[in-house]
């Protein structure tokens, strides 16, 4: 029976989430499987992906076959080196100690690597957030500066438009009306 390490979707909708599985070739997708190995999330970024080393390497040793999909995971959380460590433990190259060894490194080495790209992200979700808040400040201060000339200009328009209802206001008071002048040259003319 011809076993392949593969993905088997689950999740929902636009939301992908996927099983890592070893199954039979024949069997379809989502279909049975001999056992499951781990998890893929490729929503969140960096992905999650949570997989049984030892389980897979047992599996990869009785000649089980990943795609290539699967393959990239299994190379990404280190099951094909220790696959290979093994192979050359097996052929006498490599103590059993000095594979560990090996393997325990490359898994700091890598821990590290996520580790740093999480900072990173972190740090450029943290850069982006800043970057909008100076822009929105900027677009606030232009607004205030708008608002600010707008009100001078009201306050210079109403203040000369006050002053000349007051002038109005004087001159009517102290010319006599144009109807009582009026009035005076009738009587004068009487």
């Amino acid at each position: 029976m011809p076993v392949k390490i593969r993905l088997q979707r689950r999740g929902k909708k636009g939301k992908p989430f996927y099983w890592v599985v070893a199954a039979d070739a024949r069997s379809k997708r989502d279909g049975k499987f001999l056992e499951k190995l781990g998890t893929y999330n490729p929503n969140t970024n960096p992905a999650q992906i949570s997989l049984d080393v030892d389980g897979s390497v047992k599996w990869l040793q009785n000649g089980a076959q990943p795609t290539d999909t699967a393959k990239r995971i299994l190379s990404y959380k280190g099951a094909l080196l220790k696959h290979h460590l093994l192979g050359g433990v097996a052929k006498g190259a490599l103590t059993e100690d000095q594979a560990n060894k090996k393997f325990e490194d490359w898994l700091e080495e890598k821990d590290q690597k996520v580790e740093g790209k999480k900072g990173d992200l972190a740090k450029a979700r943290e850069d982006a957030k800043a970057k909008a808040l100076d822009a929105e400040r900027e677009i606030n201060e232009k607004r205030k500066a708008a608002a600010t000339e707008a009100d001078a200009e009201v306050a210079t328009e109403e203040a000369p438009a006050e002053e000349a209802v007051e002038e109005a206001a004087t001159t009517e008071a102290e010319a006599p009306s144009e109807e009582a002048a009026e009035g005076e040259e009738k009587n004068a003319d009487a």
